[in-house]
């Protein structure tokens, strides 16, 4: 018989580790309370799938978690994966911001080995937490021939997602995520994967990162004032992510301004504050001199604007919005 594959979970904290005060309460708890060997020690049909080591990385709320955090993390996972003695990462995580750094791992870890990610709705104590069904799912996918080469994976709730592409659609559902507008890239009844890996994307190498720049989401609502567009600025952005009605449209009011901002050098990125749905080339991206984020929400775009302002190379950006 084969040795179990051997695979590191790296906690980073989340609800998936979180408690409440009443089980029958999820709704109020405090994030990143329960450490990595007790999440494994909770589901113990893992130690059939794998030979598994635990590590806490972070104790955060997501919502907590920063570029520093997503460079230590990627680091992490690239030092994980160069040891021979093992076959695959598994990440646990928090929800609120998993699109952010599941979409930082696929640009900043170049394996063939699977790296899996999960987390959970509901803290680890609710009368029906979803952490440990996620989690055996991951491991699980962690294991499974089909998910090498495929980038970094994202499974909750009984679905596979590709990193690129990935946002979170509900606040509470369990089924609170979705995928880019192809839809999820699998299902864990296998588990398998109906989706062909995402194109090959540009890399870059975290340990060369001491910092990201600034980049800022700008939500642009009925009436907003363009006047948010020169605080963003001011405060010391470098590029701007807008979250923009519908397709992607500009108001009238922006237009004057916007037009300014790209013509001193500042990137400035058309998305949409819809929840899903791409956002594709437009003639304002000429008139304008904006870039349309494609099938990235606008966390995700924001990511890749930071690299491609910290590597100095905007051919990065152009490359990360091509279409797959």
């Amino acid at each position: 018989m084969s040795a179990l594959p051997r695979i590191l979970v790296i906690a980073t904290g989340g609800t998936i580790a979180g408690l409440a005060p009443s089980p029958a309460e999820p709704g109020v708890y405090a994030a990143g309370v329960v450490d990595a060997p007790a999440l494994l020690a909770a589901v113990p049909a893992l130690g059939e799938l794998a030979e598994l080591r635990a590590e806490q990385l972070f104790a955060l709320d997501s919502s907590d978690l920063g570029p520093a955090h997503w460079i230590a993390l990627a680091c992490r996972v690239r030092l994980a994966l160069s040891d021979p003695e093992l076959d695959a990462v598994v990440v646990t995580h928090g929800t609120d911001t998993l699109e952010e750094s599941a979409y930082f791992l696929q640009l900043a870890v170049d394996t063939v080995k699977p790296v899996v990610m999960t987390a959970a709705m509901r803290p680890a104590n609710a009368l029906s937490a979803d952490g440990p069904a996620n989690l055996y799912d991951a491991v699980s996918l962690a294991t499974a021939p089909g998910s090498a080469s495929h980038g970094v994976l994202v499974t909750l709730g009984g679905t596979i997602f590709h990193a690129v592409g990935l946002r979170k659609l509900h606040t509470g559902r369990l089924d609170a995520f979705a995928g880019d507008r192809r839809g999820p890239a699998g299902s864990t009844n296998g588990p398998e994967l109906f989706r062909p890996p995402p194109a090959q994307r540009a890399l870059v190498d975290p340990a060369a990162l001491t910092e990201l720049p600034m980049v800022e989401i700008l939500h642009v609502a009925a009436g907003s004032s363009p006047a948010l567009l020169e605080a963003a600025l001011q405060a010391g952005a470098r590029g701007l992510v807008l979250a923009l009605p519908g397709n992607g449209t500009v108001p009238q009011a922006w237009r004057g301004p916007i037009a300014r901002a790209t013509a001193a050098g500042i990137p400035v990125m058309r998305a949409s504050r819809c929840g899903s749905g791409a956002v594709g080339r437009h003639p304002d991206d000429a008139a304008l001199g904006t870039l349309a984020v494609g099938d990235l929400p606008a966390s995700q775009a924001r990511v890749a604007l930071m690299l491609a302002l910290a590597r100095q190379q905007p051919a990065l950006l152009r490359q990360l919005l091509a279409a797959p």
